[in-house]
């Protein structure tokens, strides 16, 4: 079995510059799936520019990145998942209940920033003065406050406008090729009233609405991570907090894979248990759940001892709604 933290080190300590990881997925019950969809697009459907044939995008990196922050967070109990505790992140109470972890900007969230006495600590902790942004201190900064911020990116433009940002460690998207259209649709049927015509028509929701739906069937579907090792080595964070980081983004790999991954209703999904993996390096083996989950407690107590971490680990900010004056 890989140990993930010699496996963090060795990763961090080597040269490799991205690590990267595709492996196939299939669909649960029977051959069509739903994929994203876009506004004014749809489906993004688009030709190989090698063979010609339709490849689909079934999730988008920014959608991904949710979902991979989703596996960390434990929504009964309301806080990051047990094998994560510990791990700094910014709470929001007041007039919203949130979380730097949950929010779609993480710490440029209006939400998280609308406590001043925080936005001025981040500015203070991040020396995002005039001038240039100094990337390591940014960065230290992040994982101070929310090392998710260093795995999904930031652009903390709430803060400072344009500059002070940092592209994602991890990026993933699932795609499909081979694809070919499943033409479908239905009827909305209205028992009482078929016309609708007495009621005020489909307009207001009456009588039978056919519509037409689509699906897609895929010769192959797979789900594809990078992770971006020189970049991480080039923030120059400690060598605990890269090596948290690095456990983070392999843990959110690993919990996303685990379980079934019900994407919508009509996309219910699963790895290919039969399928190998394509890695790089050749030689990277995928650690399990189990064994991130009993490496990254010990990671963190590091990085927690070494004081790169908020003391206490959840940063509270308060949010006030602002009162709409009447006219």
């Amino acid at each position: 079995m890989t140990d993930p933290l010699a496996l963090a080190d060795q990763l961090l300590g080597g040269s490799t510059a991205r690590l990267l990881y595709e492996t196939d997925l299939r669909v649960l019950t029977g051959s069509r799936f739903q994929p994203t969809g876009f506004p004014d697009l749809g489906a993004a459907l688009y030709p190989d520019p090698h063979t010609g044939e339709d490849r689909l995008l079934v999730e988008s990196a920014q959608s991904m990145a949710n979902r991979l922050e989703k596996v960390c967070w434990d929504d009964v109990e309301d806080d990051l998942v047990a094998p994560l505790r510990g791990l700094p992140y910014v709470r929001v109470k007041g007039d919203v209940s949130s979380a730097s972890v949950l929010e779609a900007h993480r710490l440029n969230s209006p939400y998280v920033l609308a406590d001043e006495d925080f936005k001025a600590a981040f500015e203070d902790a991040a020396e995002l003065t005039s001038g240039q942004v100094d990337r390591p201190t940014y960065a230290r900064a992040l994982l101070h406050y929310d090392p998710n911020s260093l795995v999904h990116g930031s652009f903390m433009s709430m803060v400072k406008k344009g500059t002070a940002r940092l592209e994602r460690m991890l990026s993933a998207f699932i795609e499909a090729e081979g694809v070919q259209i499943a033409a479908s649709g239905g009827v909305k049927f209205d028992r009482n009233d078929v016309s609708g015509k007495d009621a005020g028509g489909s307009a207001e929701g009456f009588g039978n609405v056919p519509f037409h739906r689509s699906e897609y069937v895929a010769r192959r579907i797979f789900a594809a991570f990078s992770v971006d090792l020189a970049g991480l080595r080039g923030l120059r964070l400690p060598a605990c907090g890269a090596q948290v980081v690095l456990l983070l983004a392999l843990y959110k790999i690993a919990r996303f894979l685990d379980a079934p991954q019900r994407l919508r209703t009509a996309c219910d999904l699963e790895r290919d248990a039969e399928a190998t993996p394509k890695v790089r390096p050749e030689s990277f083996e995928l650690p399990s759940v189990e064994a991130l989950q009993e490496a990254l407690p010990k990671a963190i107590a590091k990085c927690a001892a070494e004081g790169c971490f908020a003391d206490p680990a959840v940063t509270e900010v308060t949010y006030t709604a602002k009162k709409k004056s009447k006219k």
